[in-house]
């Protein structure tokens, strides 16, 4: 447990990562050890979300460490720092290391469809 709740920088309290493994637990149907794209639209609140996809490509098939890091980004205990890199990494469609103009265009069609 404390080993969780370093590698997410103390973003999660015990009564939070018990939380959060139920739900993992939930979502995981099929209960292989990690959460599929499919399985991770079914969190109601992410798949309302405009760049839902483009989340489930960046953190398909996570494990629950995984999962508790990903979502550490949300909690209120998260750094300024560590929540502007979860947006730079969003924006990075690439993965390059820099949001460039065509990562900002993909990132637009996410947000608002089709763009020329």
């Amino acid at each position: 447990m404390e080993e969780l709740r370093e590698y997410c920088n103390g973003a999660w309290d015990q009564n939070e990562v018990e939380g959060l493994y139920r739900r993992f637990r939930s979502l995981d149907r099929a209960h292989k050890g990690y959460i599929s794209g499919e399985e991770f639209l079914a969190i109601p609140e992410l798949s309302i979300n405009p760049i839902a996809s483009r989340l489930v490509r960046m953190y398909e098939s996570v494990n629950f460490k995984e999962f508790v890091k990903l979502l550490s980004a949300f909690s209120s205990r998260a750094s300024r720092d560590e929540k502007l890199e979860m947006m730079f990494h969003v924006y990075d469609v690439d993965g390059d290391g820099s949001v460039s103009p065509d990562d900002m265009r993909g990132m637009l069609r996410h947000l608002a469809g089709s763009l020329p």
